[in-house]
């Protein structure tokens, strides 16, 4: 990634404010016309024109075939668009058990995407950097993906991470293990790099694109092997002087939680210890499971079909769950809980239970719980979005490449 040049000059400046003035319009529209984006902006025509060519010539922009006018009087109309090819950007979940990366066009149309698992028992720093290059590099190529066009990348880590991507080592030197040098590592490539935690790329997906979108203070609770919440509270993400805002450790001091364990482990822990205690009926479908077969889906369906001891788990858990978010809450005064990964699309049954404990446990109004969309892929629709907005903010201090022959 190159920089542009800069003007010091104060009609230097004006012009690099017209300039990114028509891009962000070309960014929010299909393909339009100079008059078009003369009404949205304010500017003059031939202001309009000028900085369409020179977006052009940048490689940010093409012109499209013209059109003849409605009334076929007159020079046919100039059409431009963005170039939604003349940059990528990487998206990467670099969780505890796997390595997802996604390549997106300029307008966060998914190009491709690779992933590879990873197992925890043998994991290590410099493995896991070379198996992120490696789901990198396939997501490139199996997308026709040139590593010279791609202009940013976001990370997503299980670990705390500082303004400039850096984790401290945490406890068990866990964070150092997730989080082992991504920030430089990228940088030398020449790509613009930020690296975060997962549950903040979290609460970043859902206030760019679900259900934080309508909420000025939410928070976005990663629930799978462990919990960890992305804040976002008066419309800003809440990140703490050391990027340590949201993280859970501290259920470990709250009576009735005593862990951040998330409710993809304790409905796979909790549904076996049923399954093993011998008192379920003869007709439980839990019951009928073998033990290692038994998950958080699993015991979700059970619950649904009516199973006593699958409805057991999901009341204990409803309690645990009431609690950690009584004190999200508490300390936070959220509007909305967004319960997201991998468990979301089928924790409903469980968050209506949960609503009904949180009611008596916190002063009104409670916050609404609702369960994300995005399933599993939160973190890297987060991780994306925010690589887009990286490229979009600043886009005049890129260039753009594969502009020849357009």
């Amino acid at each position: 990634m190159s920089r542009a040049p800069q003007s010091g000059s104060s009609s230097g400046l004006l012009r690099r404010i017209n300039t990114v003035g028509v891009l962000e319009f070309a960014w929010d529209h299909d393909v339009f016309t100079a008059t078009e984006a003369m009404d949205a902006t304010g500017l003059t025509r031939s202001t309009v024109i000028s900085r369409c060519a020179e977006l052009i010539e940048l490689g940010w922009m093409r012109e499209v075939e013209r059109v003849p006018e409605a009334t076929g009087k007159g020079r046919p109309a100039r059409l431009y668009r963005l170039r939604s090819d003349a940059g990528y950007v990487v998206g990467v979940d670099a969780g505890q058990h796997r390595v997802l990366a996604t390549v997106c066009d300029l307008r966060g149309a998914e190009v491709s995407r690779r992933e590879h698992p990873i197992d925890p028992e043998h994991d290590n720093a410099a493995d896991r950097l070379a198996l992120t290059d490696t789901t990198i590099e396939q997501a490139l190529a199996s997308g026709g993906v040139d590593p010279a066009r791609v202009l940013a990348i976001a990370v997503g880590v299980p670990a705390q991470t500082d303004v400039d991507g850096a984790s401290p080592p945490g406890q068990n030197k866990f964070w150092a293990r997730m989080n082992p040098g991504f920030a430089a590592h990228f940088r030398e490539r020449g790509w613009h790099t930020t690296v975060e935690n997962d549950a903040n790329l979290a609460a970043h997906a859902e206030r760019a694109l679900g259900a934080g979108r309508d909420a000025r203070s939410f928070a976005a609770l990663l629930s799978g092997e462990r919990f960890g919440a992305g804040i976002v509270v008066d419309g800003a993400l809440v990140r703490g002087s050391y990027g340590g805002a949201g993280e859970m450790r501290l259920l470990d001091y709250v009576v009735g939680v005593g862990s951040p364990h998330g409710i993809g482990y304790l409905a796979r822990t909790w549904g076996r210890e049923v399954r093993e205690s011998g008192d379920l009926p003869a007709d439980s479908a839990l019951g009928a499971l073998a033990v290692d077969a038994i998950d958080a889906p699993a015991v979700f369906a059970a619950a649904a079909d009516g199973d006593v001891g699958a409805v057991a788990v999901v009341d204990r858990l409803a309690d645990r769950l009431a609690r950690v978010c009584a004190v999200i809450d508490g300390m936070l005064d959220v509007d909305r809980i967004v319960v997201a990964g991998g468990v979301a699309p089928v924790v409903g049954d469980l968050l209506r239970r949960t609503a009904v404990v949180l009611e008596g446990m916190v002063h009104p109004p409670a916050p609404e719980l609702v369960p994300s969309s995005f399933g599993a892929d939160a973190v890297i629709v987060g991780a994306s979005t925010l690589a887009l907005e990286q490229v979009r903010t600043g886009a005049l201090d890129f260039v753009p490449g594969g502009a020849e022959g357009e």
